[in-house]
């Protein structure tokens, strides 16, 4: 299921041109459903650093009845939710990460003496907090734009607010591990993202970094041009471009590329195929793609919501219908739709200044 990749030559994201192939919005309109299964959660109303929680962070907005990070974290430019129906499908998840790394929480060689640890992007704490767990001699902070963690955790470990993609607060050569995961979409340069890593990063300690994909692929041409699925990845390119922050890391080679330029050494990479449903015969496999497709379904409209209306001008009705087109396509037994994830972990020099 993992397989070694060779490194890319460029460190830069290719140019913005226009996506081929995007269909209007009105067009699921006018497609046949074979049952009425559309999400009616969408509502008509738009209202549009670290240590404490200050009241412009609790500040949410709400979009279409849904909450997301206040204007103040990463000036408002993060498109996923916040809320309960969102990191219920976060913490899912987690789940089929550790599932795809064999129970694992990392691949990183790591000893068992190390003093402090790093994960950026922490989301609900679940890893931090099991990484905690595993490592109760270590310091372990957590970042993220909100404070979604939860209260009850190990004595070792806090949640701080931070912005990734703005200077970090932690001094040089201070953490013995930095972990990052599921960052696709939040981040204007991953090279800028990966340098701050660095800096921070102890002679002789490690990174590693662990993300994905906005695109479905199929080994079998099951995912037809013009389908849902197919739909969603052109979406998704084009409005990161239009966003200035990609969901295509993986077919990039951000990670990779980005890890190097900062200067770190060891490097490994790990290439792991996610089957979107539990349509593959492998026992593992298939378990894999059924909690894929719970942590998709958990909150579809949650993942599209904010790129489709904010950034692409889709219409609500034209979301919900989209929607519906989209479960039936995933809940198909006859498309072997996977995703792909990348895991990199390298290590940076002992003798670095």
């Amino acid at each position: 299921m993992a397989e070694q990749n060779p490194a890319a030559a460029s460190t830069s994201s290719p140019p913005a041109e226009q996506t081929t192939g995007i269909l209007p919005a009105e067009h699921w309109a006018q497609q046949r459903l074979e049952f009425d299964d559309a999400d009616s959660s969408l509502g008509d109303d738009v209202v549009s650093s670290t240590a404490s929680l200050s009241s412009s962070i609790l500040e949410y907005r709400t979009l279409l009845g849904r909450t997301f990070h206040s204007q103040r974290a990463m000036d408002g430019q993060y498109w996923s939710p916040n809320d309960a129906k969102h990191t219920e499908s976060m913490d899912i998840i987690h789940h089929f990460l550790l599932l795809a790394l064999d129970g694992k929480l990392y691949r990183a060689p790591l000893k068992k003496d190390i003093k402090k640890a790093l994960d950026i992007g922490t989301g609900t704490g679940m890893w931090a907090i099991d990484f905690a767990d595993e490592f109760p001699d270590c310091e372990v902070i957590g970042t993220d734009i909100s404070p979604i963690q939860p209260a009850w955790v190990p004595p070792n470990i806090r949640f701080e607010i931070e912005d990734a993609t703005k200077s970090w607060t932690y001094p040089d050569n201070w953490f013995d591990f930095v972990h990052m995961r599921y960052l696709f979409g939040s981040i204007a340069d991953w090279d800028e993202l990966y340098k701050e890593a660095y800096r921070v990063c102890k002679p002789g300690g490690w990174i590693e970094s662990f993300d994905t994909s906005a695109k479905f692929g199929s080994d079998d041409d099951s995912i037809a041009e013009g389908s849902p699925m197919d739909q969603w990845a052109k979406v998704f390119t084009e409005g990161g471009k239009k966003f200035g922050r990609t969901f295509l890391v993986v077919e990039e080679n951000l990670q990779r590329k980005g890890i190097e330029a900062a200067g770190f050494i060891n490097q490994e990479v790990w290439d792991y195929k996610i089957p979107a449903s539990g349509w593959a015969k492998d026992a593992k496999l298939k378990e894999l793609g059924m909690y894929a497709q719970l942590a998709i379904e958990q909150d579809i409209e949650g993942y599209i919501l904010y790129m489709w209306s904010q950034v692409m001008g889709w219409t609500a009705k034209e979301i919900q219908v989209f929607i519906a087109h989209f479960r039936m396509q995933l809940r198909d037994t006859n498309c072997h739709a996977y995703f792909r994830v990348r895991c990199i972990h390298a290590q940076k020099p002992l003798d670095a200044a």
